[in-house]
């Protein structure tokens, strides 16, 4: 696969930064250059910015739903026809195995398609308040939408903020992540290149550092601004963003446990949750992260859990049958290195030690799993969010035990629940604060169903119909029409 050369889209036209500076982009696996992108600055976010809002005033987007499905199908069916070299590209840019790179991919696609399709079905309605008064309400695009995109899922994270934001018609500026700037690129230009997209509907800015991200937080002309990633960039950007009082849309950190109950089938259980666990290197925000395991079980899934780590293989991402490639770069393998020994340090229990991996795989960022088990829930390695491999194990006696454990975190995005009592799976479901609740599986996210936190996991939701609302105002407008 041949080098790519990444450009910023503003206005329509392929451009490089103002200041002229690019950055390298490398493949974590090995730190290979796999191509460059550009080191853009504020100046370049506020051309963009000033795009988008010139975009928007024009009625040929904002307000014509036929070409805005039609752009989005045809945007779809171009990366169709492109799946496996995005796939292969995802992979050498973010380390993630081959299966994860093409599902990912193939999720993007089906939501590109299913917000084209709500794309020509944003009803408003009308009420006669009284004889002869009518009040009309109608869903608007909220304007300009600034989209922060996040390393570890890019594709997909950027079609579930970028589609939804389309669909409404708003105008947009994207900041992927410089970690994976390349794969953005390449899935933005399938976009541009559909046929109908007006010039300044779409911007792409890339940078290095941060200053694009503060300028589309900050700027009075973005009305939206969407962001995946930590708890604490999340806080800083609601803060630095109220000045402007501009709508949010954050998804942010996520601590999952999983509820395994005495009559589980473990056979099913320790296995998938092992996988939810280590999905793209236990660096997804609804990774499973705690276990909490009935007394009676306890020990059979102490073993069974083993088993399944042991059985990880961890290795290139484009190699056949791997389940776990490296973790993003070397700033985030030190920090996740350095918190999993503080926690073998002070568990109860080192199950499982994993740890960074040599060999063969000593030019890159590999991590074997950890499984340590623990009592107390206000343990750091019980509350913060260590995003990579690392899985604590807890006991509990009871139902209400269960649930208060898994209810001690600020976090609340995502749990699942493992039982053949069907009454007890929707019983502690709506007990538990969170987001997503899974029954007997972990991690199935699709376009249809709506996904976000409770807590310091978020504002808003995005996939589903709810998604539109952090795009779109409503306007009342109100006429005294009278009675013949």
């Amino acid at each position: 696969m041949e080098q790519v050369t990444a450009r910023n889209l503003i206005n329509g036209e392929w451009v490089g930064a103002q200041a002229g500076a690019s950055r390298d982009s490398q493949n974590p696996a090995n730190q290979q250059v796999i191509g460059s992108y550009p080191a853009s600055g504020r100046a370049d976010a506020q051309a963009a910015i000033a795009a988008a809002a010139a975009a928007f005033e024009l009625p040929n987007w904002a307000q014509n739903p036929r070409l805005r499905q039609m752009v989005m199908l045809r945007w779809a069916d171009r990366m169709e026809q492109r799946a496996e070299y995005l796939a292969q590209l995802l992979t050498r840019e973010n380390g993630k195995v081959i299966g994860q790179s093409r599902g990912e991919i193939m999720g993007a696609i089906s939501e590109i398609r299913y917000y084209a399709g709500l794309t020509r079905y944003i009803p408003g309605h009308v009420f006669e308040v009284e004889p002869g008064v009518f009040s009309t309400m109608l869903k608007e695009p909220a304007g300009v939408a600034g989209i922060i995109v996040p390393w570890n899922a890019p594709v997909v994270l950027l079609i579930r903020s970028l589609t939804p934001a389309l669909c409404a018609g708003c105008t947009t500026v994207v900041k992927p992540a410089p970690q994976t700037a390349l794969i953005t690129y390449e899935v933005l230009r399938d976009l541009h290149e559909s046929a109908g997209l007006p010039p300044g509907v779409l911007n792409l800015v890339s940078e290095a550092g941060h200053e694009v991200a503060q300028e589309l937080v900050a700027h009075r002309d973005v009305a939206v601004l969407s962001f995946t990633g930590s708890n604490a960039t999340g806080a800083r950007i609601m803060a630095d963003a109220a000045p402007t009082m501009k709508k949010l849309s954050l998804e942010l950190g996520g601590k999952s446990c999983c509820l395994v109950f005495p009559d589980a089938d473990l056979a099913l259980a320790a296995p998938a949750i092992a996988q939810a666990a280590v999905i793209i290197s236990g660096q997804q925000c609804t990774a499973a992260r705690r276990v909490l395991v009935h007394g009676s079980r306890y020990d059979e899934m102490k073993a069974a859990l083993t088993r399944a780590f042991s059985e990880i293989r961890v290795g290139h991402g484009d190699a056949p049958g791997m389940h776990m490639g490296p973790l993003i770069d070397a700033t985030a393998a030190k920090h996740v290195e350095g918190r999993i020994q503080m926690a073998l340090d002070t568990c109860d229990e080192v199950i499982l030690a994993g740890g960074r991996l040599g060999g063969d795989l000593q030019g890159g960022h590999f991590m074997a799993p950890t499984l340590v088990a623990h009592r107390d829930t206000s343990a750091f390695f019980c509350q913060e969010e260590i995003f990579g491999p690392f899985v604590v194990l807890e006991r509990f006696e009871d139902e209400k035990e269960a649930v208060a454990r898994a209810n001690h975190t600020e976090y609340g995005l995502s749990a699942s629940v493992w039982t053949q009592d069907g009454a007890r799976a929707l019983r502690v479901s709506r007990a538990l604060r969170n987001g997503t609740i899974w029954v007997n599986d972990h991690n199935k996210l699709f376009a249809e169903a709506e996904t976000g936190g409770y807590r310091k996991s978020g504002v808003g939701r995005l996939h589903g119909y709810d998604a539109l609302v952090d795009f779109m105002e409503i306007k009342h407008i109100y006429q005294n029409a009278g009675v013949v």
